[in-house]
């Protein structure tokens, strides 16, 4: 067993593996009566707790620019003499790939065309109704979705890579709980969740993954778009991607999130000449500064009179922006902690500069180019696109392909791209899951990492089989509430290890400053 797992904590590992099992077991048997269960679980949160979500979330974006712009800024997350790891590319290639993943293919156009079509707060299909769609998508791409990671990751980097701690989540709460009180039952709970909230949240991204390249296999080869290729698909790729974790960070992560990068970057210029150039260019620079401008008023809007409910018909907020930030939680803790491990020897002030911008900006170049084009489409062209998304959300941007030339080639860059994404996704997170099962071990035995890969293929399969995106919804909100609060002590333990630092690197100056004044007397 020890020659196949290697080092492991017992207790975190099978403890998250049986509770995973349970749920695959379950799923599987009566997935009917699961996807009751998430029915019922999704409206709770959406009725009685998105304040929250909009609440916290606002507050660590204002922790993160708080500590970017602090004293504490120039503290690095690792020993003082420790230089970076990895490349400035390498480490923006890598983290853009984790972070955001096939989510970005799976709502490029869809999340656009959603808002324009049934605009919140304006006239559908209107000029206002495209800005409006822009600028929310920008807000629920933007600085908040990296500042959850950032809250997390930046934890993780400072107690495993400047304190020496173990890379578990548990190491966060060292300053409250002790380093003998993380290795007890409390930190072995901490951890546990967070194993499982990884796995589930890397799942969630197959699952979307797997609909959307099952959707663009029907439209370009016939092939059937059944939950039955879907779940094929997602045991081809849970291969690809177990067999690029067992090469390590240095070969199979890095080189796939170059690729990736390279075929994200070609896609998105093809589309950019292809499509309205001028008016994409225009469009992303008025939508820009359209949510600087708003930013504010968004982040703590939770429609408290019902405008936009009875406006569309359902509660837009909770479905939209509570959702997203709920689903980035559940992405943290395996994106936080794979963004941790690639951030060593990083200043907290270059971290968070480099974790809240140039991603954020990416994404909307990304939505500016994809999503434009197909507003442009809606508004001006031949149209259709929303009619397909409101029918089937995973054939948006398929839709949009089809009104530009080489639409075949296009659909296959989509569906290349969508499966580079879901492997370094998940590459990520069984490397994570792996580290956080083995006492935090930065370079965990390969058996481990087979083990949980198969481990979020199955929980995948499982989501797709009870429900699709309204499972994924369900799992999101079930899993990041409690996590959230584990946010929130992760920044009031670094808030007050950062202020100890400070204190006593003060003190030890005052004490050398008054030995060579007595020196000098």
């Amino acid at each position: 067993m020890d020659k196949f797992f290697g080092k492991i904590d017992k207790a975190i590992f099978w403890s998250s593996a049986i509770i995973c099992l349970i749920f695959v077991l379950i799923a599987s048997t009566n997935p009917e009566a699961v996807s009751k269960v998430f029915g019922v679980l999704f409206s709770f949160f959406i009725d009685n707790l998105g304040w929250t979500y909009l609440l916290a979330v606002s507050g660590f974006v204002i922790f993160c620019l708080f500590l970017a712009f602090s004293k504490y800024g120039n503290i690095k997350l690792a020993k003082d003499d420790e230089k970076p790891e990895f490349s400035t590319a390498a480490w923006f290639a890598m983290l853009f790939a984790a972070g955001m993943g096939v989510g970005l293919v799976f709502w490029g156009v869809a999340e656009p065309i959603y808002h324009f079509a049934g605009a919140p707060l304006s006239e559908s299909n209107t000029a206002s109704a495209a800005s409006e769609a822009m600028r929310y998508t920008f807000f629920h791409w933007g600085l908040h979705a990296w500042a959850i990671y950032g809250v997390v990751a930046l934890g993780l980097a400072y107690f495993q890579f400047r304190k020496g701690l173990p890379g578990l989540i548990s190491s966060c709460f060292s300053p409250i709980l002790g380093e003998e009180g993380i290795k007890g039952p409390i930190g072995k709970s901490i951890d546990t969740f967070t194993v499982v909230m990884a796995l589930f949240g890397v799942a969630t991204s197959l699952g979307l993954g797997a609909m959307q390249v099952t959707t663009g296999m029907n439209i370009m080869f016939s092939t059937p778009n059944t939950s039955t290729i879907s779940i094929v698909f997602v045991a081809i790729v849970t291969t690809l991607f177990t067999i690029s974790a067992v090469t390590g960070i240095n070969r199979g992560i890095k080189w796939l999130s170059y690729i990736n990068m390279v075929a994200f970057a070609i896609l998105m210029l093809v589309v950019l000449f292809l499509g309205p150039t001028r008016y994409i260019l225009n469009f992303f620079t008025e939508s820009l500064g359209q949510y600087i401008q708003n930013i504010v008023w968004m982040s703590f809007f939770v429609d408290a009179q019902g405008a936009v409910a009875e406006h569309t018909g359902y509660g837009w907020v909770g479905a939209w922006t509570v959702f997203y930030w709920a689903w980035w939680i559940t992405w943290t803790p395996f994106v936080g902690s794979f963004i941790a491990r690639i951030s060593k020897g990083r200043t907290i002030r270059e971290f968070i500069v480099g974790i809240l911008v140039a991603p954020s900006l990416l994404c909307f170049i990304w939505f500016s180019i994809i999503g434009g084009t197909a507003i442009h489409m809606e508004r001006f062209g031949a149209g259709g696109i929303a009619e397909a998304t409101f029918a089937d959300v995973t054939s948006a941007i398929f839709a949009m392909f089809n009104n530009l030339p080489a639409t075949e080639l296009l659909s296959l860059m989509a569906m290349f791209v969508v499966t580079i994404f879901f492997i370094t996704s998940a590459d990520s997170a069984t490397l994570v899951v792996s580290m956080m099962t083995s006492g935090g071990d930065l370079e965990p035995k390969s058996g481990s990492r087979v083990f949980w890969g198969a481990i979020a293929g199955s929980i995948a399969s499982m989501l797709i089989l009870t429900g699709g995106l309204s499972s994924v919804q369900t799992i999101a909100f079930a899993l990041a509430f409690p996590f959230t609060i584990i946010m929130v002590f992760i920044m009031y333990t670094l808030t007050k290890s950062l202020a100890l630092e400070e204190a006593s690197l003060n003190k030890l100056e005052n004490s050398r400053s008054n030995t060579a004044k007595t020196h000098n007397m």
